[in-house]
């Protein structure tokens, strides 16, 4: 495979050969950071032909991927680090707590719960938002009639699904498949929109007329386990390790309206100053900071000081624990584009554009490529990546694949980029992969294997709709 102009090397086929063993190990449902970490030193004996330069490359490539993503690791952790003391203080309820009202029928409830769910989750991220939601509008909407696994069905279909996928305030998705496909991170997320509004439509309604259907029919299994459930369950170290606040009824009630407040502030301060990526996110970090540092002293007074520090801590091991197995998968993903010139220096020949893109335009020259071709091998891509349950591990690889597509097609890269994106962080990060769902499964009380199962016929259903809309837009 060759194409005019264009040189492949033995480094090009030793980073191809690569990308489809970890396709493999995807499928087999094996983790693949190991096989990563082998291309990586299969790479660098290649490019500089020594082992200590090798050796070494493993090292700075773990050094590149965690600077590019250390700003989506902070914006999390720091995220996490604030919900742990509105939970702690009961802030969270206080601010959920007038929504419930409008809880009145089934449909209402699962409707109501989704929409809370996801627009909470788009700046506190899904895990943080079912504890901080969940544990309140779950009596209400079983009170109604609405069953617990419908319930979670809501929380996770809207937050985990819809919210996350976007991901379109804290920029942790799109960040990483944009920097993977070589693109603005503003441009996948433009793309993504059409995509994240038609698998959300789809999936929900299906999902809710399932739900509705087997209701009628008597066959609807409420999934409902014993043990524990509820916000402590969902924290990395146990709200049980922070102890009781001081702050009053009515501290409560103010911050309850000041926070929402201060990150609808944000939102339209994006919008005015033109805010996007790395800006947007450090604008909405810096507020929870600021309101974590003044919830912790009003609510903990003297021991805020030390309270605050837990609190940051139970942030940065919850950040750490979820990117960590995505440091190394990065770095072999962001070694695809600059990042091996960077890290190796210019082995590349002269024409290189890149190792994804110089394997993209010749294989234009081999195989016939269209939108269509494009559209389905993306979609089909982004859900194995989401097999191991992360979402987020495998959006690199998407984002790599949606690079080499687009370049053999001619146009479509942010499109293709996003479909990628929606397709793994859909199944992966926590609608169809049991060990995902845990945090909507524990707050309501369900069993994660039959909350997968409700939800894999809508989800595949959504993703079928979605692609076949990409392929009109590449």
């Amino acid at each position: 495979m060759a194409a005019v102009g264009i040189h492949l090397t033995a480094i090009h086929w030793v980073y191809l050969a690569f990308i489809i063993l970890i396709m493999a190990f995807l499928i087999r449902r094996r983790d693949t950071t190991m096989i990563c970490i082998t291309g990586i030193l299969a790479l660098g004996l290649l490019a500089t032909e020594t082992l200590s330069g090798s050796v070494s490359g493993i090292f700075n490539s773990f050094i590149y991927a965690t600077k590019e993503l250390l700003g989506t690791i902070m914006i999390i952790s720091i995220i996490v680090a604030m919900s742990r003391v509105l939970i702690v203080t009961g802030i969270n309820e206080t601010m959920v707590a007038p929504l419930t009202r409008f809880l009145r029928t089934p449909a209402l409830a699962y409707w109501g719960i989704g929409i809370i769910m996801m627009v909470t989750s788009l700046f506190f991220w899904p895990s943080p938002a079912v504890a901080l939601i969940g544990a309140v509008l779950l009596p209400a909407a079983t009170r109604v009639g609405l069953p617990a696994l419908g319930a979670a069905m809501a929380m996770n279909l809207f937050g985990h699904g819809i919210a996350l996928s976007g991901d379109y305030i804290i920029q942790g998705a799109p960040k990483l498949t944009a920097d993977a496909a070589g693109l603005p991170v503003s441009s996948v997320m433009e793309a993504s929109v059409p995509l994240v509004a038609v698998m959300g439509l789809v999936t929900t309604v299906s999902a809710y007329w399932f739900m509705r259907r087997d209701l009628k029919r008597g066959t609807f299994k409420d999934g409902l386990v014993s043990g524990k459930s509820g916000p402590g369950a969902l924290t990395s170290s146990g709200l049980e390790d922070f102890a009781p606040s001081v702050i009053s009824p009515a501290a409560r009630k103010w911050l309850a309206v000041i926070i929402p407040i201060l990150f609808v502030i944000d939102v339209a301060g994006m919008f005015a100053l033109h805010l996007q990526g790395g800006d947007a996110t450090a604008l909405v970090g810096g507020t929870a900071v600021l309101i974590l540092l003044a919830v912790t002293l009003l609510a903990h007074r003297n021991k805020g000081l030390e309270k605050m520090t837990s609190y940051l801590i139970d942030g940065f091991v919850f950040g750490f624990k979820v990117f960590g197995p995505v440091i190394p998968i990065a770095a072999f993903f962001y070694l695809g584009d600059s990042a091996f010139t960077e890290l190796f220096g210019k082995v590349l020949p002269d024409s290189s554009q890149g190792i994804v893109n110089d394997l993209g335009v010749a294989l234009a020259h081999e195989v016939p490529l269209n939108g269509a071709v494009g559209a389905v091998t993306l979609a089909v891509a982004g859900a194995i990546t989401g097999l191991d349950g992360s979402g987020f591990s495998g959006i690199s690889l998407a984002g790599s694949i949606a690079q080499l597509f687009a370049a053999a097609i001619g146009s479509g890269a942010a499109t293709l980029t996003a479909l990628g994106q929606v397709a793994a962080i859909w199944v992966g990060g926590g609608t169809l992969i049991p060990w995902a769902l845990i945090p909507a499964a524990a707050i309501c009380g369900v069993s994660p294997f039959e909350l997968a199962r409700r939800n894999l016929k809508p989800v595949l259903i959504g993703l079928a709709a979605t692609t076949v809309l990409a392929m009109f837009l590449v």
